[in-house]
């Protein structure tokens, strides 16, 4: 080690920190032994490009359908760029998607309403259980997780019918809300959503809190905390990246749920979610719709979640990817 003045190499053996020269080993091959040979680099890079063009293609068309002012019943070729191209389709579809006396604006409110009931009771009840997982030794605590887990791989579609019988049976009459009957309503289709998402939240959120130290608990409880005040102050803060995933996929589930809506909301048009309108609107028969309006109402459809999505995207794939570290 020999003072020198402020000069820098690039040959790789000499590295200057401050006035002292240290040296180090040359890495053998350099950077020109880990590339590829061009025949491999131009295969990868067209396969990639392949595979984008794959992906976009149907997203770009439904994009040039929504935009053709023509109103076409079908598509009448590969118009990528539309003939007189404006936002007609969109206009129309906001204030009139469908026959029913509904407008857009209702329908998109009856969605949030669903979608945000199905993500904020599923994280709060999933994180509540799978703290008792992750924590607490109690007894069929296996036996448990095994049935959580046999109900995760069931698709939802299976409990249908039972959800349907079960919830029709209950028949409230509230002060503000007046009768009705839980099967005929959001909080009826709520519930059979929520079914589906507390074993993926709860099966998510032990994983994740399986991966924060019992130490940092145990310290809360040295300091005087009690097992609540350590649970909101030192576990929930440092499960907030999984309580987000979670809740996002929850969002999503309820947001685009169909299958219950359509048969729980029979003839309830109030209640109608812009799953089923964006259905209805293709009616009998897939000519009697407009294209472009049915491709205005998907993108609309499709684009509160989707950039979302693209703003939360490595949040999603890291939490998913912490709680699935343990089991």
């Amino acid at each position: 080690m020999v003072a020198v003045p402020d000069t820098t190499t690039t040959g790789g053996s000499l590295l200057i920190r401050g006035r002292l020269l240290i040296r180090r080993p040359r890495a053998s091959g350099g950077d020109e032994d880990k590339r590829l040979p061009l025949r491999k680099q131009a295969l990868f890079q067209a396969l990639c490009v392949f595979i984008t063009f794959t992906v976009l293609f149907p997203i770009m068309w439904v994009v040039a359908l929504a935009l053709d002012p023509r109103a076409l019943p079908r598509p009448d070729g590969l118009n990528l760029i539309p003939p007189g191209a404006s936002l007609k389709s969109f206009f129309e579809v906001i204030e009139r998607p469908t026959s029913n006396p509904i407008d857009f604006l209702g329908l998109a409110k009856n969605s949030f309403i669903l979608a945000a009931s199905t993500s904020a009771f599923s994280v709060g009840v999933g994180v509540l259980a799978a703290y008792a997982f992750s924590r607490l030794q109690f007894r069929g605590r296996q036996i448990l997780m095994l049935g959580i887990l046999a109900v995760l791989m069931l698709p939802p579609v299976v409990t249908m019918v039972p959800l349907f019988l079960m919830l029709n049976q209950v028949r409230l009459d509230l002060p503000l809300l007046g009768s009705f009957n839980l099967r005929g309503s959001l909080a009826g289709v709520s519930l059979a959503v929520i079914s589906g998402l507390l074993p993926f939240a709860i099966w998510n959120l032990k994983g994740y809190l399986d991966t924060i130290p019992k130490e940092l608990e145990e310290a809360a409880a040295v300091d005087g905390a009690t097992r609540n005040q350590a649970f909101r102050s030192v576990i929930l803060p440092l499960a907030v990246p999984a309580l987000a995933v979670t809740a996002f996929l929850g969002f999503l589930a309820g947001w685009t749920e169909y299958y219950f809506s359509v048969v729980f909301l029979t003839g309830k048009v109030d209640s109608y979610t812009l799953a089923i309108a964006l259905n209805l609107m293709v009616g009998q028969y897939a000519t009697q719709t407009p294209w472009a309006h049915f491709s205005a109402f998907a993108i609309l459809f499709a684009a509160p979640v989707s950039i979302v999505y693209l703003f939360l995207q490595k949040y999603i794939v890291s939490g998913l990817a912490v709680g699935g570290v343990k089991g």
